[in-house]
């Protein structure tokens, strides 16, 4: 199929026509807009016919005239709605004296963690009782220049996710970013807040559903990052309007590791005890897509540093 696909794409314009109900189209075609004739006959042929030239204008790139109001347009507009459930103006955000972007994540409850592995079980129900913000990305190379005037990174960029930090480091920063704000309300999330927010709303493994083939859209992991990291926010964001939540780089929080969730607090606040091993969650660029979903968590300690390994703040309401 991929290979009599490209011997097409070289002859000319190929266009994949639906035209019947409930039809699911093969995966070397789903990145080629398709024309929808379904309503091609019978009460609506029009639509049909423009669903086609809709398809060609698309593919071609036709221009659109300032103040011109076309068919195409109001039809690419809704693309934007699948990035949140919510509308983006009703997501209300925050930003601090330097720049950093926090979204209102808020109060409620969910299950936590899965049956896929012993260290996510027993799933478990977890109320979040207070509204928080959470950073809308991993905190930045920038950001912890701004606040700690160096970059441990290895791979470098300014809106790269700041990595090779260890859990102590981040302690670190984030006492020097409250002393800066004049204010004690930034730190970790807890794991219970950090995969309660990455769920945002669903039960399913990822954030956006259970389908791993369309893992690509929304994280940068072993498949698309070739091997790097990646700025952040080029991917989807969850519905709640959270970039990188998978992928990307791996995110510390604050509870101590626990081989399960046996006992584990239901009220959304960090788990200490005895553990030597700090938790850090959501994949990174290095790993498979088996390793990204929401409920994913692995532990090291808390002096480790590595180049998949950065964080994102919580600040408290």
């Amino acid at each position: 199929m991929c290979r009599a696909l490209r011997r097409q794409l070289q002859r000319g314009i190929l266009i994949p026509v639906l035209i019947e109900r409930d039809v699911k189209i093969p995966l070397a075609f789903r990145r080629i807009q398709a024309a929808d004739l379904k309503d091609w006959v019978g009460k609506l042929p029009h639509l049909g016919f423009d669903n086609l030239l809709k398809a060609v204008a698309g593919i071609l790139g036709r221009p659109v005239q300032p103040g011109q109001k076309t068919n195409e347009v109001r039809d690419r507009e809704p693309e934007k709605e699948n990035i949140s459930i919510e509308e983006p103006e009703k997501i209300a955000k925050q930003d601090n004296s330097i720049g950093m972007k926090f979204t209102r994540i808020p109060a409620g409850e969910f299950n936590m963690g899965s049956e896929e592995s012993d260290d996510e079980k027993p799933v478990h129900k977890v109320k979040i009782k207070n509204p928080f913000y959470l950073g809308s990305y991993p905190v930045t190379q920038r950001e912890w220049k701004e606040v700690m005037n160096d970059n441990p990174s290895y791979f470098k960029g300014d809106n790269l996710p700041v990595e090779q930090v260890s859990w102590d480091d981040v302690q670190k920063f984030i006492k020097k970013l409250n002393e800066k704000e004049s204010t004690g309300k930034y730190r970790l999330p807890s794991e219970a807040e950090w995969e309660y927010a990455c769920r945002a709303g669903t039960t399913t493994r990822y954030s956006f559903g259970d389908d791993e083939s369309k893992l690509g859209d929304y994280a940068w992991y072993d498949e698309n990052s070739h091997t790097k990291t990646h700025p952040v926010g080029q991917k989807k964001p969850n519905s709640w309007g959270l970039y990188d939540m998978h992928g990307n780089v791996w995110e510390w929080v604050r509870d101590k590791w626990h081989n399960s969730y046996d006992g584990a607090p239901t009220d959304g606040s960090a788990w200490e005890g005895d553990g030597a091993g700090r938790v850090f969650r959501g994949g990174g660029w290095n790993h498979y897509a088996r390793d990204c979903p929401s409920a994913i968590r692995a532990r090291r300690d808390p002096r480790y540093r590595f180049n998949y390994l950065g964080f994102r703040l919580l600040k408290e309401q």
